[in-house]
């Protein structure tokens, strides 16, 4: 289609659409440089600080809670103002120079403040980001969109940490790797601002106006929230599959961010792969991305070395799926309206699942290793006939 005919038709070019997710996707390369680097490191740093582990993992966990949480109110907070960049611009803001000032943290307190800062920041610009993204996928695949956006993504999240252990390595400390971080947030800061000045409105994006009735999300959705929470709730933490690891001397310590590495460029690979199989068979390719990742638990936790590694590639498949065909599945059930208020939903449902799910695998790991593979492995198996249900509705 010309452009002409495009703007006609109501909706902007495919070219300008495409511009625009890539555009929202180097945004995400470098705040994922930011925002990952700095996520490697927290933990000693904290405990430089003199942070008991228990502290840790309380810090961790509460952070990733309350930043779900605040995601259900940016998401509603966007759709009914209608100002989806003015809240995308100061949950970046937040989310990123939260970071650098890190460098700058006199004490653990200080430090614990602006960790969870950096959480909510990231909680506050997600919802009204993904409904801006959903607008341009329209036109290109929602599947294609998303896995697009999730493989410059994960470049950044691959790039950050590694970036860190380089400064690490050169003998340098946390506060200067924390300072260094700097750099990449106002790059993305920067690009943020650019996206709003070129394209102040994305809803242009779409084919079609937006439908006139007010109703609110079709029950089809909230079915959706059930395979969700599952598939979340049964997803072993990477910092429980690191602890293993290392405890069990699956592999050296050197080793493990490494298999992190690794397992996020899957991550990116296989969003884009399973985005675009998603536009041509639809849920089916979520069904096909959640049996992988069932099987990771049992090969990190029961295997030796080359199992672990071949179980942290089916853990990035499923990660990845989880970042394009699912968060695609959300604009195609939630009308046009209600997109962001429907993607804040999502993610503290997601968020609350993951949260419960990561207390049950840790508690059951001091039981029995093989209790946690085998309870992964099954939450996410009962998410399989949920979304088999729904990928034979009409439409879907």
């Amino acid at each position: 289609m010309k452009g002409s005919e495009a703007d006609m038709a109501g909706g902007l070019p495919r070219t300008r659409a495409v511009t625009f997710i890539i555009l929202l996707g180097a945004i995400s390369l470098f705040a994922d440089m930011t925002y990952e680097g700095a996520r490697s490191i927290t933990g000693p740093y904290l405990g430089a600080l003199g942070v008991t582990a228990t502290t840790i993992g309380i810090v961790a966990g509460l952070g990733e809670l309350v930043g779900y949480a605040v995601r259900l109110g940016s998401g509603y907070l966007a759709d009914a103002s209608g100002r989806y960049w003015a809240v995308t611009i100061f949950g970046y803001v937040l989310n990123l120079f939260a970071v650098p000032l890190l460098a700058l943290a006199g004490n653990w307190q200080i430090a614990v403040v602006l960790i969870i800062a950096e959480r909510m920041g990231r909680a506050v610009r997600s919802p009204p980001r993904d409904a801006m993204l959903s607008h341009a996928a329209g036109q290109t695949g929602l599947g294609w969109g998303f896995g697009l956006h999730q493989a410059l993504d994960q470049t950044g999240a691959v790039v950050g940490p590694l970036l860190v252990s380089g400064l690490l390595f050169l003998g340098h400390d946390f506060r200067a790797a924390f300072a260094v971080l700097l750099a990449p947030a106002v790059v993305s800061i920067s690009l943020v601002l650019a996206a709003r000045l070129s394209f102040p409105q994305p809803r242009d994006f779409e084919l079609a106006p937006p439908p006139l009735d007010t109703t609110g999300l079709a029950p089809s959705f909230r079915v959706y929230l059930v395979a969700v929470a599952l598939i979340a709730a049964g997803y072993a933490d990477f910092a429980l599959i690191a602890y293993h690891f290392g405890k069990a001397s699956v592999m050296p310590a050197t080793w493990i961010p490494i298999v992190y590495a690794v397992a996020m460029a899957v991550d990116g690979a296989a969003g884009l792969a399973l985005g675009s199989l998603f536009d041509r068979i639809g849920l089916r390719a979520m069904i096909l991305a959640t049996l992988v990742s069932a099987a990771a638990a049992p090969l990190v936790f029961l295997g030796g070395f080359a199992a672990a590694v071949l179980g942290m590639a089916c853990w990035g498949i499923g990660t990845g799926a989880q970042e394009s065909v699912m968060r695609a599945t959300v604009s195609q059930l939630a009308p046009q309206h209600r997109r962001a208020t429907a993607f804040g939903i999502f993610n503290a449902v997601y968020g609350v699942a993951w949260f419960a799910g990561s207390v049950l695998l840790g508690v059951l790991y001091d039981l029995s290793i093989v209790m946690v593979a085998m309870v992964s492995m099954a939450l996410q198996a009962l998410a399989v006939p949920v979304l088999f249900w729904l990928a034979r509705r009409p439409g879907q």
